[in-house]
């Protein structure tokens, strides 16, 4: 019977004041909603590789490489490593290698072309990690040596159909045909796992003759251990494992795991230094800051509206209702709108979702048939409603019946002071947000705007497959001949990857126990001027191949390395298994960035080795127009290499890519900092509407006295910009502090200028006055006669 009555009050009280109501319910809704999807984005974030059911004991061998002056991390280890760890190794239950990366491979269906991203790999593969088969079995994934395992999304790009696909053959890269030997189910995007064929990884180890030796660390290798086996046991003994094989060996292994990978995958000396991780930290963070701002909203109209219900309270108090009875009425209402608010913010997460996901790139979903889901749901709208209704019960439920019931003016002093201070909180978490937006956005216009070192416009980048590399001549002298493009080169990597690297590279003056990473590239002559590089010193190299032999180009940061003095003549040698090789160096190139965008690369040597060439750059014409350019250039391809399909990406769009974290930190900072200032402005929408009411009779007289409306609108409006003026002396320190120190871990870092904050303050202030603004005009044109009759 007392539910029933309370829930006939608190309708009877959403119905009497429905502009406060709305405003706090939208309020928290939109509250709840950026929560509820920073909550799911959060949740696919952390549940990352869940579904292997042997999680907690799958490991990565990692190791760390001592350098002079640094120690680097990396995740590639020597192909036989595996073998030796599960020969000496007691723990250790199965071991995995794998090829580094996936590789996007075309695959011939008969007149069908089909390009799909995989793997080579052990067939351990399938017992370790959890990859269901839906046809075939892991006992029998690989029959023969040239069979492949395809998922559920490959079997339907290739044939359009899950079933009946075992035994059906597959010709690869237009060479080598494979035949299918099992199908599996898709993985989940939040997995680290992910491919859409695997073949036998003794494929590309008899294709490459380093492959077998301890120095060649070009593979992944994966661990599972035995249950209740301690891994720090088996670090300590891999810590010099290597060198029980390769003695001069510099890299000291060590098994991260499963757990770490995605959200911990940051090294810096040697151990983890964060990763995903910290955003997942960050943003969760953000969205209960959010529900807090939500809250507030909830605490300050009800606070303010507090004489309107006075009587009420005191009428109550009379007939005997208890100061807890009070309390508990107050809350259910808080609950009862916390409810509804939650049932339309399930609804705006359901329209924005979309576009949400389009943003971070993931297909998250409400999820309502999760049982968790639910449960949090429900405790979020529990503990909302308490939150926001805890001291709006306290206050109300403190009147004394006899002053309110005698009409005595409440003194609300501490009510307002609260209010005021909850103001000030929602302005100055606005204001921070504005600030980390604009400097979050500079930082990375910064960085790509620097000079890189190369001329990334209208260059274009394509896989050297099938008869590229040995019509390459051909093939540039016809796109030349067209007039599509300017220049066209080969190379062995992607020139903003790390590519290959090594610390055995020696030179005059260099120490025999110096162990420096440099980066190697193998290249085409025409590599420096179709990428825009730029020759510093001595020459590039000559036109023809072959003239190039014994003749490497460098970076200025390896020429520094060299000593002082030219570099340009000076030897670089480069020992082999059983001989050593030569170079003199013909010219230097200017520093040019890759890898880290926000940091330092490694010192770079050119060989002019065509051959070894798995990537075509070519630089469009900029005269022409683009696809124009690109359809000339698909045509030339297609004559000189008719088995391969056309297949680019522009230079700038991989260059993009590369601050992939960054720009989302930069999205979701922009949506979090105008939710923040939207939520601020309806609770202060409703305080400037409820002190317009509470001074109505005073406008009167003073319009009759000869106030003007400008002057009674400044009059109403000053004590909410004093609260705003307050809020960004509160911010600047703040948001200063922690700009600061996020751009700290970025060698290249921007400048933060004092103009950002004036920037914040000033769109802060014009924000809240637009708001009050509407309330107070709309209060000083009211006719005098009319408010003080009312009265």
């Amino acid at each position: 019977m007392m539910f029933k009555n309370y829930c006939k009050l608190t309708y009877r009280t959403l119905l009497k004041n429905k502009t406060y109501n709305f405003l706090n319910i939208f309020g928290l809704a939109i509250g709840l909603a950026c929560a509820g999807i920073i909550f799911l984005w959060a949740e696919d974030e952390v549940t990352f590789n869940r579904t292997h059911v042997k999680k907690d004991r799958i490991y990565q061998v990692m190791a760390n490489w001592k350098f002079d002056g640094s120690v680097r991390t990396f995740s590639s280890s020597a192909a036989p490593m595996a073998a030796a760890m599960k020969a000496n190794l007691p723990g250790i239950s199965q071991v995995c290698r794998t090829t580094e990366g996936t590789s996007n491979t075309l695959f011939a269906i008969g007149d069908k072309k089909v390009y799909a991203a995989g793997i080579y790999a052990d067939p351990s593969l399938f017992d370790i990690f959890t990859l269901p088969f839906t046809a075939g079995s892991a006992a029998t994934a690989f029959p023969q040596l040239y069979s492949v395992v395809i998922t559920e999304k490959a079997a339907i790009k290739f044939f359009g159909t899950t079933t009946q696909v075992l035994g059906k053959t597959l010709v690869m890269d237009n060479k080598q045909p494979y035949v299918i030997s099992g199908v599996i189910k898709d993985m989940p995007e939040n997995s680290s796992v992910r491919f859409e064929w695997v073949a036998p990884f003794e494929i590309p180890y008899r294709r490459y003759p380093h492959a077998a030796l301890w120095g060649s660390n070009s593979f992944n290798t994966y661990v599972e251990l035995a249950a209740n086996v301690d891994v720090k046991e088996i670090n300590q003994k891999l810590y010099n494992f290597v060198q029980q094989y390769e003695p001069e060996a510099i890299n000291h292994a060590f098994l991260y795991p499963m757990r770490d990978w995605y959200l911990r995958s940051n090294f810096e000396d040697g151990q983890p230094s964060g990763g995903r991780i910290e955003y997942v930290r960050l943003f969760s963070l953000i969205a209960w800051i959010i529900l807090f701002i939500a809250c507030v909203n909830f605490m300050n109209l009800a606070t303010a509206r507090s004489e309107q219900r006075a009587k009420e309270v005191g009428i109550r108090k009379v007939m005997g209702a208890g100061k807890g009875k009070l309390i508990v009425q107050f809350i259910s209402e808080s609950l009862l709108m916390s409810a509804i608010a939650a049932i339309i913010a399930v609804g705006l997460i359901y329209i924005l979702l979309p576009g949400f996901n389009a943003m971070v790139n993931k297909h998250l979903s409400v999820g309502l048939d999760k049982p968790l889901h639910i449960i949090c749901l429900l405790g979020i709208i529990v503990l909302c409603g308490v939150v926001a209704g805890s001291y709006p019960s306290l206050y109300l439920s403190s009147f004394h019946p006899i002053t309110v019931l005698k009409g005595l003016k409440l003194k609300t002093g501490k009510a307002a002071f609260v209010r005021k201070g909850l103001v000030v909180a929602q302005f100055s978490i606005s204001i921070i947000l504005i600030i980390c937006t604009v400097i979050i956005y500079q930082q990375i216009q910064h960085v790509k705007n620097r000079n890189l070192g190369f001329d990334k416009n209208n260059l274009i980048v394509v896989r050297a497959e099938g008869d590229i590399v040995k019509h390459f001549a051909a093939i540039k002298n016809t796109m030349l001949a067209s007039g599509a493009i300017q220049q066209a080169a080969l190379t062995d990597h992607v020139t903003l990857e790390d590519g290959n690297n090594t610390d055995g590279l020696s030179w005059p003056g260099k120490q025999a126990t110096d162990k420096i990473l440099v980066s190697q590239r193998m290249v085409s002559p025409e590599f420096i001027a179709t990428s825009g590089m730029e020759i510093v010193a001595g020459r590039d190299f000559k036109p023809a191949a072959a003239a190039n032999a014994n003749d490497v180009l460098i970076t200025e940061s390896m020429a520094k390395l060299m000593g002082s003095g030219s570099a340009v003549d000076k030897i670089i040698t480069v020992p082999l298994p059983d001989s050593m090789l030569y170079f003199r160096v013909a010219g230097v190139v200017k520093d040019y960035v890759y890898g880290d965008m926000f940091g330092k690369a490694d010192p770079v040597v050119f060989y002019c080795m065509p051959e070894e060439a798995r990537w075509l750059y070519i630089r469009l014409h900029p005269g022409m127009d683009q696809e124009t350019a690109l359809k000339h250039t698909g045509d030339i391809l297609k004559q000189y290499n008719p088995a391969y399909p056309f297949s680019y990406r522009f230079v700038d769009d991989q260059f993009n890519d590369r601050f992939a974290n960054e720009m989302l930190m930069q999205q979701l900072s922009r949506l979090f900092a105008t939710l923040a200032i939207v939520i601020s402005c309806l609770g202060l929408f409703g305080l400037a509407a409820y002190t317009a009411e509470r001074r109505t009779r005073e406008i009167g007289i003073r319009k009759v006295l000869g106030a003007s409306v400008t002057g009674i609108t400044r009059l109403l409006s000053a004590d909410f910009l004093k609260l705003v003026g307050i809020a960004t002396l509160i911010a600047f320190p703040v948001a200063w502090y922690t700009m600061d120190s996020w751009l700290d871990k970025y060698p290249y870092r921007v400048t933060i200028h004092y103009w950002v904050f004036m920037l914040a303050g000033i769109a802060a202030m014009l924000i809240a006055l637009l708001t009050i603004s509407f309330q107070s005009v709309k209060a000083a044109l009211m006719n005098p006669i009319k408010s003080l009759k009312a009265e």
